[in-house]
C-alpha cells in the first residue's frame, strides 16, 4: 500500500499530538489498516519505532494498558533532595530580622540577599557548597516563602559599571 504525502503528514501529526498508550494504540490501529507489512511501512514512511508499534499491538489485542514510567524520570525536586532547606532558610532570615530592627516591620522588606542566605547556610547550618542550589534557585525559594531577597552588592556594582 502506498501512502501519499498528505496522508503521511496527517498520520505523523496525529501521532505526535497523542501521548502514552493513546499514541501506541493509534499507531497499532493504523498499522492494522495498512495490512501485512504495515509495521515496516510505518517505520520506513512515517518514522515510527517498530518496538512502540508492537507494544501498541499488544495493548490493542489484550485490552491491558502498559503504564509508562515517565513520572519516574527527570531530576528530583530540591525539597526532596534537601528536605530541611526551606526551614533552614526561614530560620536564617527570621534570626536576621530579629537582629536588625529595620527589617522587623515589613515582612516583605528586602533584608538579606540570596548570596547572604547561601553563605549563612554553609557557615551556620553546615551545608556544603556542592550540595546547595544556585543563587537564582535560593532567591526563588525565598520569594516562595514570602520574602523579597535584597539585591546583592555584586549585582548592584555590575549595574552601576554599565
Amino acid at each position: 500500500m502506498e501512502l501519499d504525502d498528505k496522508l503521511k503528514a496527517e498520520l505523523i501529526a496525529t501521532a505526535r499530538s497523542l501521548k502514552g498508550s493513546e499514541r501506541r494504540i493509534f499507531m497499532a490501529r493504523t498499522v492494522k489498516m495498512l495490512g501485512p507489512g504495515g509495521q515496516r511501512l510505518a517505520e520506513r514512511e512515517l518514522g515510527w519505532n517498530r518496538a512502540t508499534i508492537r507494544k501498541g499491538m499488544r495493548e490493542l489485542e489484550s485490552g491491558v494498558i502498559c503504564l509508562d514510567g515517565a513520572h519516574l524520570r527527570g531530576r528530583k525536586p530540591l525539597e526532596e533532595r534537601l528536605p530541611h532547606l526551606l526551614r533552614d532558610i526561614r530560620d536564617l532570615i527570621e534570626t536576621w530580622r530579629r537582629a536588625h530592627p529595620e527589617c522587623r516591620n515589613d515582612a516583605r522588606a528586602p533584608c538579606m540577599s540570596a548570596e547572604d542566605v547561601r553563605r549563612a547556610l554553609i557557615e551556620q547550618k553546615g551545608y556544603s557548597d556542592s550540595i546547595l542550589p544556585s543563587l537564582q534557585t535560593i532567591a526563588a525559594r525565598m520569594r516562595a516563602l514570602g520574602y523579597r531577597p535584597r539585591r546583592s552588592i555584586r549585582y548592584l556594582r555590575r549595574r552601576r559599571d554599565r
